[in-house]
Order: structure tokens, then C-alpha cells, then sequence
């Protein structure tokens, strides 16, 4: 008698039932959320750095810069890892990194040893963000790609915002320099933790659910770099423009707020905490919006106008600087809502893990030379609260650097309206 039973090995494999997805995306957002809290814990900490150990702000500003340094080559190492080896394995190494640079920065006040640490760190964060980056990309193609990064985007600034807010709600812990890196330590195990977490859900729908994307069929060659086109290159650059704008003030906005505007140091970490905050809320809304209507290059050209008023709006005026935060809050709501996912429209699929790290790569080696340049801008021009006016140059700074963004968003918005189109400005979620 024939064996009519279908084989096993042959039926199709349904897709991953969408609270599935959801949960999985908690699990890499719990990750990304303890990084994001060591990435900005050094802004709040300045002050104290420079009362207590006497840094310059060459010094602080070389702590942040330190952060992005390796990752000008590491992140292309960390793409092509990703590629081959998946989301699983990779998501968990770069999260004990992220741990373990945490606990060196906090042995030790000697400028060598944190500089160590934030190295480790910044190597480990950033290839853990672009491995979420990948595996975003591959649980959400299919649909809600933009929500999927935003909500994920959202449990990042989050962390950013406890980082900005710890003299807030951690008041004691700042009165000596080493507890508040001590804390940040002990919510770096949410990079382990939230890793693991993702490695047993992907495991488990790899046995029983189509997740359509093989991250790591092929080999690659550097050679291909070239077949990379305009659109990709413009939005890299983009990218430097608009985080160059957002990640160097807010290692310095503190400091200014408490120089410039007499603020107390609580009051100052509020206010730069609403760029996390306004993010947080705002991402998932301009994901949603952006997975409706499309438009993505004129949503990044409008975020990045944003951003031209607020830094002299805080040099030159008397505005209350909730205003200017408020602005480029929301410009930090809407560019990375949008930014980030739209690189999986522009390269294949097999090689997403190495162009989120290039673009990454090339993200760091701009930041570097920011936070270099406005650290050694308020030094040159003895910015202090006994000089205010010399914050000035740094702001002029952050305004040039606004209006090439913008620029670069709308030579990316021709690019993307022509017949080399990749579809930034008609893909939707219902096509």
C-alpha cells in the first residue's frame, strides 16, 4: 500500500503569527536598551569628572569620541559577522562587550582605563544596535518595517533617557564619580539578558516558522562595496550629518545648560533628557506614519530642517531652552524612525548586516571628529560658566553641520523621485 502522507520536509512552513514577531522584537529592545544607557552616561557624569578628576573637556569629549573610534573599522567586521554567522550568535557577543567595557570604564579614575573601557563599549554597542538593525529587518520586511525599528527605537532612547536623567532619579548616586558608572554596569546586564532572550525565541521559530531571510548563505568580498549606488551613499552621509548634529551636544548639553542658563545640574539633565523623551513617544508615531504614506526622503529633509534654529536659538537667545529641546526632540522622534529602515529597500537582503555597518562606520568616523571638534572648540575659546559666549563657536558648529544634512536629504529625495528610484518615497505597508 502507497504512503500517500505528505512528507514532513516538504510543507511550506507558515510565517511567524504577529504577536510572535512583537515579543521577539521585546526581546532585542530589552538588549539594545542597556546599551544605549552606557552610550550616554558619560554626558551627565561631566561635570562631576571635572570637579572630581579634574578633566578638560578635551578629556570628556575624548571619552565619547573613544566610544565611536573603533567602530570606523570594527562595525565593517561586525557587518560581515552578522552576515555570517546570524542574529543569534552575534547578538549575544556584542552584548557581553557592551557588559564587560561598562565594567572596566568604572574601575578606575585614570583617564587610560575608562578610555579602555569606553572603547570596549562602543565596540560592542554598536555592532549590538546594527545586529538588531538586521534582525528588524528580517522579522518585519513583510510589513510594519519602519513601526518594527521605531518601537525597537523607542526602548533605545529610553535608555538614552534614564542615562540623561540619572542625576534626577539617582540624585545620591552623584556626589562621587564612580557610583553613577557603577549603575550603568548593573543595567548593562540587560544587554546579556535581553540577548539571550532572543537566541531561545529565534531558535524556536526557526523549528517552526518561515522567516524567509537566510542571513548568511554567501561569502563576501570587499569589492562590493562598489555596487553599493548614490542612494546608499547619500543617506551614509546623511546619516553622519544628522547624529553629528544630536550625539556630540548631548555629551556636552549638560555642561552647557548649567554654564549658560544657570541651570542646576537636575534641571539641566531634564532638559536634555527630552531628546530621548520626545524620541521615545515620537518614533513609533513617524514608523507608523512612514509605513502609510511613504515619503521617507522628504520626512528626513523636514526632520533635518529641524534641527538649523535650535543651536543658536540657545546661543543668542533668551528663549527658555525647553523650546530648542522640544524642537530637536522631535526632529530625533523623526529621522531615525526613518533613516534606519530604509536602508533594507536599498541593498539585498544577504548583504544588510554589512551596510548597516558600513553606514555605521562611517556614522563613527563623523562623530569622532565631532566630539573632538566642539571639545576642543570650548577649550580654545575657554567656554565656561564664567564664559558663556564661548559656547558660541561649538553652536555654529552644530549649524553648519544642520544645513548640510539637509542638503544631503534633498539631493537623496531627487535620487529617489528619479528613475534609479528604490521606492523610499512609494512603499507602503499595502504595497
Amino acid at each position: 500500500m502507497t504512503d500517500t502522507r505528505p512528507d514532513p520536509l516538504m510543507v511550506a512552513k507558515p510565517e511567524p503569527p504577529r504577536a510572535y514577531r512583537w515579543v521577539v522584537l521585546a526581546a532585542m529592545s530589552v538588549a539594545v536598551y542597556g546599551s544605549y544607557y552606557a552610550f550616554d552616561c558619560i554626558g551627565p557624569l561631566a561635570p562631576l569628572l571635572s570637579r572630581q578628576l579634574h578633566f578638560s573637556d578635551s578629556e570628556i569629549g575624548l571619552l565619547q569620541a573613544i566610544y565611536h573610534l573603533p567602530n570606523i573599522v570594527t562595525m565593517l567586521v561586525g557587518g560581515i559577522i552578522i552576515d555570517r554567522i546570524g542574529t543569534k550568535k552575534s547578538m549575544v557577543l556584542f552584548g557581553v562587550m557592551v557588559f564587560v567595557g561598562l565594567v572596566v570604564t568604572a574601575l578606575s579614575p585614570r583617564i587610560a582605563v575608562m578610555a579602555t573601557g569606553r572603547f570596549i563599549v562602543g565596540t560592542g554597542a554598536e555592532a549590538l544596535a546594527i545586529t538588531t538593525n538586521v534582525a528588524v529587518a528580517h522579522w518585519f520586511l513583510r510589513g510594519e518595517l519602519s513601526l518594527g525599528t521605531a518601537v525597537r527605537g523607542s526602548v533605545m532612547r529610553f535608555g538614552s533617557l534614564s542615562a540623561q536623567t540619572s542625576p534626577t532619579w539617582a540624585r545620591g548616586a552623584y556626589i562621587y564619580w564612580q557610583w553613577p558608572l557603577l549603575i550603568a554596569a548593573g543595567l548593562g546586564t540587560s544587554c546579556v539578558i535581553g540577548a539571550v532572550l532572543y537566541w531561545i525565541l529565534a531558535s524556536r521559530a526557526e523549528r517552526r516558522y518561515e522567516l524567509g531571510v537566510a542571513a548568511h548563505e554567501e561569502r563576501f568580498a570587499f569589492r562590493e562595496i562598489v555596487s553599493f549606488d548614490r542612494s546608499f551613499w547619500l543617506l551614509a552621509a546623511l546619516c553622519v550629518a544628522f547624529y553629528g548634529c544630536i550625539f556630540p551636544f548631548q555629551t556636552f548639553g549638560q555642561k552647557l545648560l548649567i554654564d549658560t542658563r544657570s541651570e542646576t545640574p537636575q534641571a539641566a539633565s531634564l532638559l536634555v533628557g527630552m531628546l530621548p523623551f520626545f524620541s521615545m513617544v515620537g518614533m513609533p508615531l513617524f514608523g507608523h506614519l512612514v509605513d502609510r504614506r511613504g515619503k521617507r526622503s522628504l520626512f528626513m529633509m523636514f526632520g533635518s530642517l529641524l534641527l538649523i534654529p535650535v543651536f543658536l536659538m540657545l546661543a543668542y537667545t533668551d528663549v527658555r531652552p525647553a523650546v530648542p529641546m522640544a524642537i530637536m526632540g522631535v526632529a530625533f522622534a523623526l529621522v531615525p524612525a526613518v533613516l534606519w529602515p530604509s536602508l533594507a529597500y536599498i541593498v539585498s537582503p544577504s548583504r544588510l548586516g554589512f551596510a548597516n555597518g558600513l553606514m555605521d562606520a562611517i556614522q563613527q568616523t563623523g562623530l569622532v571628529g565631532v566630539n573632538v571638534m566642539i571639545g576642543w572648540s570650548n577649550d580654545r575659546w575657554l567656554a565656561s560658566a564664567a564664559n558663556p559666549a564661548g559656547y558660541r563657536a561649538g553652536m555654529w558648529m552644530f549649524t553648519v553641520i544642520a544645513v548640510i544634512a539637509v542638503s544631503l536629504a534633498l539631493l537623496l529625495r531627487r535620487v529617489e523621485t528619479g528613475p534609479r528610484a528604490h521606492g523610499l518615497e512609494t512603499i507602503t505597508a499595502h504595497r
